[in-house]
Formats: structure tokens, sequence, C-alpha cells
């Protein structure tokens, strides 16, 4: 089997979610109620998202300090080079800021890995907006994940893992092969009966991989995969 990797990042490279902690800081009034609107199930994670974003009042050189802070997994820089020595893609599949993605990457050296996800621009000195040219019709997400685990255009011998943490993952986990899952992931997965592995960071990731490639993690061929496997 060749796999590769869809990979989410706030929550799941970054340590924390880098809009929410902008927000915490930067925001104008208004932001939290856009929040509960989406936890709620009112808006959909796009229409919050840009509304947040131009609700954020910082400028140029404010915004790339505080992302210069954000911490990312201890773990994840030696899983991208297990990876890639294993000859599997990994491509980081967000709902986030691509802006921030890209500079918090390059200070771990990561500045080559592709990725995907929502288009954060200028509008003043110290306004920003958002665009999603990732969307997709009917998907409420900026970043429309499921698109990119494309099972109907995939190979027999083609796998997609999925590395995830939070509901940005809850559509597209149940449209690829098998899971790591971290926090919120893992309740949905075990709910919705989705072939996963729990994990509390990138070095159990790293512990994990090779089993999956070697398919050692997985159950013999055409045996149905169980919810949840043993470690």
């Amino acid at each position: 089997m060749r796999w590769t990797i869809l990979c989410d990042f706030d929550g799941t490279v970054s340590v924390e979610d880098v809009i929410d902690s902008l927000l915490s800081e930067y925001g104008r009034p208004g932001w939290q109620q856009l929040e509960d609107d989406w936890r709620a199930g009112r808006i959909g994670s796009r229409q919050c998202m840009r509304g947040q974003v131009e609700l954020l009042e910082l400028d140029r050189p404010t915004l790339d300090a505080h992302l210069d802070a954000v911490r990312i997994d201890q773990g994840f820089p030696d899983f991208v080079g297990q990876a890639a020595a294993a000859g599997v893609p990994l491509r980081i599949v967000s709902d986030g800021l691509d802006h921030a993605i890209h500079r918090i990457l390059a200070r771990h050296g990561l500045q080559d890995l592709p990725v995907s996800a929502n288009h954060l621009v200028a509008r003043a000195p110290d306004r920003w907006t958002l665009e999603s040219p990732l969307q997709a019709e009917g998907c409420g997400s900026g970043t429309c994940k499921c698109s990119f685990a494309a099972p109907g255009r995939r190979r027999d011998d083609e796998r997609v893992l999925l590395i995830g943490d939070g509901a940005s993952d809850f559509c597209v986990a149940n449209r690829v092969d098998f899971v790591f899952a971290k926090h919120r992931l893992i309740e949905h997965c075990r709910a919705a009966g989705i072939p996963y592995m729990p994990i509390t960071g990138f070095q159990d990731a790293i512990e994990l991989l090779p089993r999956l490639l070697d398919g050692s993690l997985l159950p013999p061929a055409h045996s149905p995969l169980p919810a949840a496997l043993p470690a």
C-alpha cells in the first residue's frame, strides 16, 4: 500500500490554536459571539473565521512577533523526517491561516512542506480579511479537507492517513483509511466507528507510523477494521 498523510495544524502541529490565541489578545468585541454561534451550529467555520479575522486589530510586525512565539509539538519535525525517509508524502491541510502556518513551519526549517489553508489578506495596516480558495459547494468550512482525501480518485493500492484533533477533521475522518487522533477527534472516531489510534503527540505518531506502513497496525486483509485498534 502507498500511503499519503493529511495533517491538521492548529492544536495538532501547533500546541495552541493560532486564531484563538490572536483573538484573545487582539480581537475586538464580537468574536466570542461568532465562536458561540459556530459551536452551536448556527454558522459554519468559514463564516465564523472570516468574521473573527475581520475583528482582529494588529499590524504585521505585531502579528509576526506573536506567531514567532507559537510553539509546535516537539516531535513534529522528526515525524516529518521519518515520513520523508519512508517516501510518504505529507501535506498540511488546515482550516486556519496560511500566513501563520508558513511562518511557524519556516522557523523550524519545514518551509518546504505543502500547505493548504485559508488565505490571510491585509486590507489596512492593522486590519485583515480572509479568503477561502479551497472551499467547496455544500461545505461550511473554509478549507474542504474532504477534497484532499479524494476517495473516488484513488488507486486500489493508495491509502490516506489523517492526523488531527478537532471538529474541522470530523468530516474528512470518515473518508480516509486510518486516523491518528487527538482530543475531540478521538471521541468522534470512536462514536462513528472510524479506525483510529489515539495519540497524545507526534512522539506517539513516530512509534506508530512504521507499524502502519508495514501493515502490522492494521487487521488482516479483507477483515473489517475495528473502531479502535490496540496499541
